[in-house]
């Protein structure tokens, strides 16, 4: 009899909320768990099977293999579902579970339609390590499907819903009930109820096919009796890698021999590093510290230069646009997981729309110096120069790099101030517009280098840099000629 909403079990402790789903071997439903106020899953097996003579066969399976889960969770995987106790109400045995918010794997793909090939891969990567500890522990699933397949809105993926028991065939049952998920079933598995655990990685793989296609795969019992055969994923989806098309391929082998022995090596077919550290960018406060001791210097400047008001204002939008993009630079390197290709070189690529914006920042910078004089304008080189070597290093040292640049600058001009106040003010407006302006420019070329030391070597990326740099330089020089004559 399935249980109704609102029923309560273990004297009180758990009320049913709903039937989440109704298969074959056992019925699913969420309930809260009052004393800590909580969602759960408890799956029990179907009462009409109690008549099968495999009954009892089921059952102690359904109870060993509850147990041993039951004992992983007490060290919790992150992409494998908590089993929270095992208890019998009446005479039906029952599994609790977590219940995990979101929509499953099936469900984004039938939203979404074929998934960008990173974004499939991370997660089957991360179900295929849950499998490998499943393995471990002398399981097998039996059921990595997409509706199997839980994506949390932190976008990780989390294996539900354990087939348990799933290699007793029940006599009472068809072929058709055995088979709720033959898309993605090896015809061992839909014919036999294999416990091999080359099953897991038929059906990780159809898995990984449906998600990167958008389409199911042929099914295993028809390919093996002829009448259909399985299309390759690249043949559907030109775009996918061919490295990724033969991991597929070699997964979903019909027989179970072809396939690989174990998880560990379909997951390395695949040729992505599916254990990626977390790396951090260090991007020191000092930068901002910069800006903001850039801003007070063109306070001052302000306050000594009233014959042209254009350049201070020039200036002050560069610095702000400069606070932007530095703090566009702290939440672009914040801790990232990335697929990435270890073994594969990406194509050359060149990031023309940051080029554009660090061509036009050093243009604004090249017009605003030129107006104040050529030293000044002398110095915006050596200091797009100077940062441009620094970005390869790190965050800290680029700063200290460009604003040692602008500061020997300004002193140099200082102790050169023979002519009295007018010279010395003049080195303190060439020194702070030069240390103001190289912070904005400093953040944009971190942005521009971090793109093109993926496609090109250091060195390289320091010519495009420099050169970009200096072409802007040229062109607001050229400019401010052209208005002033």
């Amino acid at each position: 009899m399935t249980w109704v909403t609102g029923q309560k079990l273990q004297n009180g402790k758990y009320i049913i909320q709903q039937v989440l789903g109704q298969g074959g071997f056992g019925i699913t439903y969420r309930a809260l768990q009052v004393n800590l106020n909580r969602s759960v899953v408890i799956k029990t097996p179907n009462e009409y099977l109690q008549h099968d003579p495999d009954y009892e066969k089921y059952i102690e399976k359904f109870i060993a293999e509850g147990q041993i889960l039951a004992e992983l969770s007490k060290d919790p995987h992150p992409h494998i579902v908590g089993v929270i106790e095992l208890f019998q109400e009446g005479n039906t045995h029952c599994l609790v579970m977590e219940f995990i918010p979101g929509e499953n794997l099936s469900q984004v793909i039938k939203r979404r339609g074929a998934l960008p090939e990173a974004e499939i891969v991370n997660y089957i990567l991360q179900i295929g390590e849950a499998l490998i500890k499943v393995h471990e522990a002398g399981l097998v699933h039996r059921d990595a499907h997409p509706r199997n397949i839980m994506i949390r809105n932190n976008s990780k993926a989390v294996l539900i819903d354990f087939g348990i028991a799933k290699e007793i065939i029940f006599l009472s049952r068809t072929l058709t009930d055995r088979d709720a998920n033959r898309e993605f079933a090896p015809y061992e598995q839909i014919s036999k109820g294999s416990r091999d655990p080359r099953v897991d990685i038929y059906c990780l793989a159809a898995s990984l096919y449906y998600g990167v296609t958008g389409q199911y795969p042929t099914n295993s019992l028809a390919r093996k009796v002829g009448t259909g055969r399985l299309i390759p994923p690249q043949k559907i989806i030109s775009g996918i890698s061919k490295e990724l098309n033969q991991a597929i391929l070699k997964g979903m082998a019909l027989e179970a021999k072809d396939r690989p022995k174990l998880m560990q090596l379909w997951l390395e077919m695949l040729n992505y590093n599916y254990q990626i550290p977390n790396k951090k960018k260090k991007v020191s406060n000092v930068i901002l510290n910069i800006v903001s001791l850039g801003k007070n210097i063109v306070n001052v400047i302000i306050k000594f230069i009233n014959r042209d008001k254009n350049i201070v204002n020039v200036t002050i939008k560069i610095v702000n646009a400069g606070t932007n993009i530095v703090n566009a630079v702290l939440i672009r390197n914040t801790d990232k997981s990335k697929v990435v290709y270890p073994d594969r070189k990406p194509a050359r690529t060149i990031p023309w729309v940051s080029l554009t914006i660090l061509l036009l920042t050093y243009c604004i910078i090249g017009y605003s110096l030129t107006a104040v004089s050529a030293v000044a304008m002398a110095w915006a080189v050596a200091v797009a120069m100077t940062t441009a070597a620094a970005v390869d290093q790190d965050m800290t040292w680029a700063v200290v790099g460009a604003v040692t640049a602008t500061v020997v600058g300004a002193v140099a001009m200082a102790v050169a101030a023979t002519a009295g106040v007018a010279v010395f003010t003049l080195a303190v407006v060439v020194g702070g517009i030069a240390m103001s302006v190289a912070v904005p420019a400093l953040a944009v070329k971190a942005i521009v280098g971090d793109k093109l030391e993926k496609s090109f070597s250091k060195f390289h990326a320091f010519l495009i840099l420099t050169g970009t740099s200096n072409i802007g330089l040229g062109l607001g020089w050229i400019v401010k000629v052209i208005m002033s004559s």
